[in-house]
């Protein structure tokens, strides 16, 4: 149902102008309703039928078919009436740059005033600008009615199975290029990423301290006696070790001390590790990183099998894609 808000209307400064927005949009509402009827009437089967069946609404109506351009040019008049006030005002208020932009902007209130065959029903035009323009100053709300809230719905499914076709037709265009050699990963590569090679180890340096930090300063010390406790876990199951507690007097101690030695160990190597990657001394190792897999161009040549395993990553990368895309976001919306 179309509500109308009545305080929006009322607190106006266009107030008169709606009003006659209404009143065109109920004049256009009876005018399409009777060239709608009228074109009905034309057909000789429906003027024998409504001879046969109610000659007196066939008898009353057949003159005012024979008259029908005249009727028409009653709504014309006024239409057109209304478009020259409009344009009048729009001089005066100097809505437009020029005088006679109104009519090239407002084209499609002409084109329906066109007395002749199909061009009347183009005044459905201006009944969709007239609650657009009602909409947009929020004295109707249309997105809230059934009709509106149907046509979105099957205009939004139909613009998905669209895209979604159109998406993958050019992803799947993407992986044959890629799997015939197309330079775009050449160009990506060289071009974009190597000559940023230094930005990006500085981006991954900061981004691994900052994670080194708050992941594992705050539970330094958790980390700490889970290593030691797993290190002593795999030290007792081994068997080498676990001879060591026959010898005499001094085997039971010689076991707990190299328990507690390799426990510390790894803790101290691994705390040394992550604070190494929580400080700026990390930069080194990330370039190094970067650099490997962005190798100078020079040696790109002598590493096809890397880049064949590249190729696969990316169009599996892109088949994912794709599954993505084929899912019908619409259908869960569905009742």
């Amino acid at each position: 149902m179309l509500h109308v808000n009545r305080e929006n209307l009322k607190s106006s400064h266009q107030l008169i102008w709606f009003l006659i927005d209404f009143l065109m949009l109920g004049l256009l509402i009876i005018n399409l309703s009777f060239i709608i009827w009228d074109s009905i009437y034309g057909f000789v089967a429906v003027q024998n039928l409504l001879r046969d069946y109610t000659p007196a609404l066939q008898a009353a109506y057949h003159p005012i078919h024979e008259r029908f351009i005249f009727y028409d040019l009653i709504f014309v008049s006024i239409f057109l009436s209304e478009f020259v006030v409009r344009w009048g005002y729009s001089i005066k208020a100097g809505i437009y740059d020029r005088w006679y932009f109104y009519p090239f902007i407002h084209w499609y209130d002409l084109v329906g005033c066109i007395p002749v065959g199909s061009l009347r029903f183009l005044r459905i035009l201006r009944v969709i600008s007239i609650i657009y323009r009602l909409h947009q100053y929020k004295i109707i709300d249309f997105t809230k009615t059934r009709l509106f809230q149907f046509v979105s719905f099957y205009y939004e499914a139909f613009m998905e199975e669209l895209s979604d076709r159109i998406v993958i037709k050019v992803l799947t265009g993407v992986q044959e290029e890629v799997k015939k050699g197309s330079p775009l990963f050449d160009r990506i590569q060289q071009d974009i990423l190597y000559p940023r090679r230094a930005m990006l180890a500085d981006w991954l340096s900061e981004r691994v301290a900052l994670a080194a930090q708050e992941g594992y300063v705050p539970n330094r010390g958790a980390l700490r006696a889970y290593m030691e406790n797993r290190v002593d876990e795999a030290l007792k199951q081994n068997l080498e070790l676990s001879r060591l507690k026959y010898l005499p007097v001094v085997g039971p101690t010689i076991q707990d001390t190299l328990e507690n030695a390799v426990g510390d160990i790894v803790a101290n190597v691994i705390h040394q590790i992550l604070e190494d990657l929580g400080s700026t001394s990390n930069h080194a190792f990330v370039e190094d990183i970067v650099n490997v897999f962005l190798p100078e161009p020079d040696h790109e040549l002598h590493e096809q099998s890397r880049n064949d395993a590249l190729i696969q990553l990316i169009v599996e990368v892109v088949d994912v894609i794709k599954d993505q895309v084929r899912v019908k976001r619409w259908r869960e919306n569905l009742p």
